[in-house]
């Protein structure tokens, strides 16, 4: 019997046992959010200035170092549904702090490379597999997780705009320390940087259990499940085409416009600049597409930002380069830049559910990544080959205008596989 009982009180002790672990109020979550996304893909932006530099002075040309970055975007795409598994399965802060120790790895190693090899295992793999742990995506998720559905698409806007504020920050921080220290060293103390995701990794910890923020139930399946039913609905199908022609244009841009500019006479602090405006005017464009993608159609949004890439990218073409002109284009694009991945990311919520949003928006990312190797890559290849870029950037004129008429039939609906009771017993 216990005390109160003997006492005459009919009060109940509970039975001893661990109380349940209190969740981060969602401000918390957002503001350590926001400084991982803009840590971990900021530093990732600093790669395009070495571009020139490390190609010039290790003798290799510039498709070496091109198939390197490569590899690192086709790395972090391949990685990143991955990742976004394991952080549904077991946590984002877990996976957020074993990979930020592969990312500072991986940048300590590149000085130290000696042949290409060694610069694609450590720039390509070990990067590679870092940002796919410390940049946007896997925020997202985390993020989306912790407010109702309502409001999914502006916090969405509001981890990438983040994330490009961090390419804003860190791209003059790199050339800085790159014109002081030359562009080892630079790699070095860009890579101390990443020491601060550990700590706050913390208020990112839990995983999706299933329906988040009042959400209908979801169905259960398993990974390999969910993807076959989510590549049996056509709309899934087109979006990642899409998306695979911006993972396109914005590798190749952020790799090869510095040293383009550079050829064509202009001094090596603009293309520095010209990134970190990109990263700027994207702050405000990732964040309006979120909040205007809670209001209208996700899809043709789309439409009109790869339209917007076509003309950018066309006026580019036809203007004399200057100062002015690249500043310009640069803002212009900027809007554009990537202001695709709240509206992509909306999407496979709306259309898949929280439970697999991770995995799922991490195969579309994959397609992103896929697009992002070959932009980079062949940029390298075709200005060894012809000793211009003009060839690229017509491409992606046309690859924008394709991109945007894609995603006209894209429908922003539930998939019907993943309405509950419709999955296989």
């Amino acid at each position: 019997m216990s005390i109160a009982a003997a006492e005459g009180g009919t009060r109940r002790i509970p039975p001893p046992g661990p109380r349940p672990r209190r969740r981060p109020r969602i401000e918390l979550i957002i503001i350590a959010g926001c400084l991982i996304s803009m840590i971990g893909f900021g530093l990732r932006a600093d790669f395009g200035l070495f571009t020139k530099p490390i190609s010039d002075e290790l003798g290799w040309g510039r498709e070496v170092y091109s198939l390197a970055i490569a590899l690192q975007n086709l790395v972090w795409g391949a990685f990143q549904p991955i990742a976004g598994g394991i952080a549904d399965k077991f946590g984002t802060a877990r996976v957020l702090v074993l990979g930020t120790v592969v990312y500072i790895t991986g940048m300590l190693l590149i000085p130290l490379a000696d042949t290409p090899l060694e610069l694609y295992l450590t720039a390509g793999l070990l990067v590679g597999i870092g940002v796919a742990t410390t940049s946007f995506a896997l925020v997202m998720t985390a993020f989306a997780r912790s407010v109702p559905e309502n409001k999914r698409s502006w916090v969405m806007g509001v981890a990438t705009a983040a994330g490009s504020l961090g390419q804003f920050v860190f791209v003059p921080v790199g050339q800085g320390f790159m014109n002081a220290f030359g562009w080892q060293a630079a790699i070095i103390y860009l890579a101390f940087f990443l020491v601060f995701v550990v700590p706050l990794a913390w208020p990112l910890r839990g995983k999706t259990d299933g329906a988040v923020g009042g959400d209908a139930p979801e169905t259960d399946l398993s990974f390999t499940q969910a993807l076959g039913k989510a590549f049996g609905h056509h709309s899934y199908i087109l979006l990642i085409f899409g998306f695979f022609v911006c993972g396109f244009h914005v590798a190749f841009i952020a790799v090869h416009l510095p040293a383009d500019l550079v050829d064509k006479g202009l001094d090596p602090s603009i293309g520095a600049w010209c990134l970190a405006l990109v990263g700027f005017l994207n702050v405000f464009g990732a964040y309006f597409a979120g909040v205007l993608g809670g209001k209208f159609p996700k899809q043709l949004l789309l439409c009109g930002l790869y339209f917007g890439r076509a003309v950018a990218i066309t006026l580019f073409l036809l203007t004399p380069v200057t100062v002015v002109s690249a500043l310009l284009f640069s803002g212009f694009i900027g809007l554009f830049w990537f202001s695709t991945v709240p509206l992509t990311a909306g999407l496979v919520s709306v259309m898949f559910g929280m439970r697999y949003m991770g995995f799922l928006f991490g195969v579309v990312f994959f397609s992103h990544q896929v697009g992002a190797f070959i932009g980079v890559w062949l940029g390298g290849k075709i200005y060894d080959f012809t000793g211009s870029y003009d060839m690229m950037w017509w491409a992606g004129v046309a690859l924008a205008v394709v991109a945007s008429l894609v995603h006209v039939p894209i429908r922003e609906t539930k998939a019907p596989s993943f309405v509950p009771g419709t999955q296989a017993s």
